[in-house]
């Protein structure tokens, strides 16, 4: 792809990834895997882990399963509040980029908004019916509690070209699994590993 005049490549560029979730006793893990050249699933990119119960949510991404290296993080700046900003740092703290659910747009169709160096992008649930069922889904006694059955999917396109920077795709398993393809490369990886966890870690909020 080419890169528009002006814009330079994100430091960091993943065409594609996966996420799988990971569900133990007191934490939310989350594999996030290279693509390879044949689709297939390859080496560990990073390990993320979201504590539950905590009243500010907060992501941290490791850079192997022994969590020896901490590589970036998102953390949210409000306390328990469904539109709070999440704030993505690198290993350093250095703000990287930040994120937010627009709670109005969501009640209808999940929309989130993402910021990154030279990207400005909103994401929306690409079928609109998908997410009126899912919605309805929720409503009825006994369905509620029940894992939602419906695959669905998100496009984030450019807030000024339209173009799409990243797209997540909700596959069929056993546990919540993603793939995460990212055509533009002003759209640093751990932005867009973050964003990703966040479309699974964060939806219900």
């Amino acid at each position: 792809m080419t890169v528009p005049s002006g814009h330079q490549p994100a430091p960091m560029v993943v065409p594609q990834f996966f996420v799988r979730q990971r569900v133990t006793m007191m934490v939310n893990r989350y594999e996030v895997l290279a693509a390879n050249p044949d689709g297939s699933e390859g080496h560990l990119l990073a390990l993320a882990e979201q504590k539950r119960m905590k009243l500010r949510e907060e992501v941290v991404f490791f850079a192997d399963a022994g969590k020896t290296r901490r590589v970036f993080s998102f953390k949210a700046r409000q306390r328990l509040d469904v539109g709070a900003e999440h704030d993505i740092v690198d290993e350093h703290g250095q703000p990287i980029g930040y994120f937010r659910k627009d709670f109005g747009a969501s009640l209808l169709r999940s929309t989130w908004h993402v910021s990154a160096p030279g990207v400005e992008a909103v994401g929306q649930e690409r079928n609109q019916f998908i997410a009126v069922l899912r919605r309805v889904w929720n409503f009825i006694p006994f369905l509620n509690n029940i894992p939602v059955p419906f695959l669905f999917h998100f496009d984030f396109t450019d807030s000024r070209t339209g173009t799409v920077v990243m797209s997540s795709e909700k596959r069929i398993a056993l546990r919540d699994h993603y793939t995460v393809t990212v055509p533009d490369p002003r759209l640093d990886f751990r932005v867009a590993a973050s964003m990703a966890v966040a479309l699974d870690a964060l939806q219900s909020r």
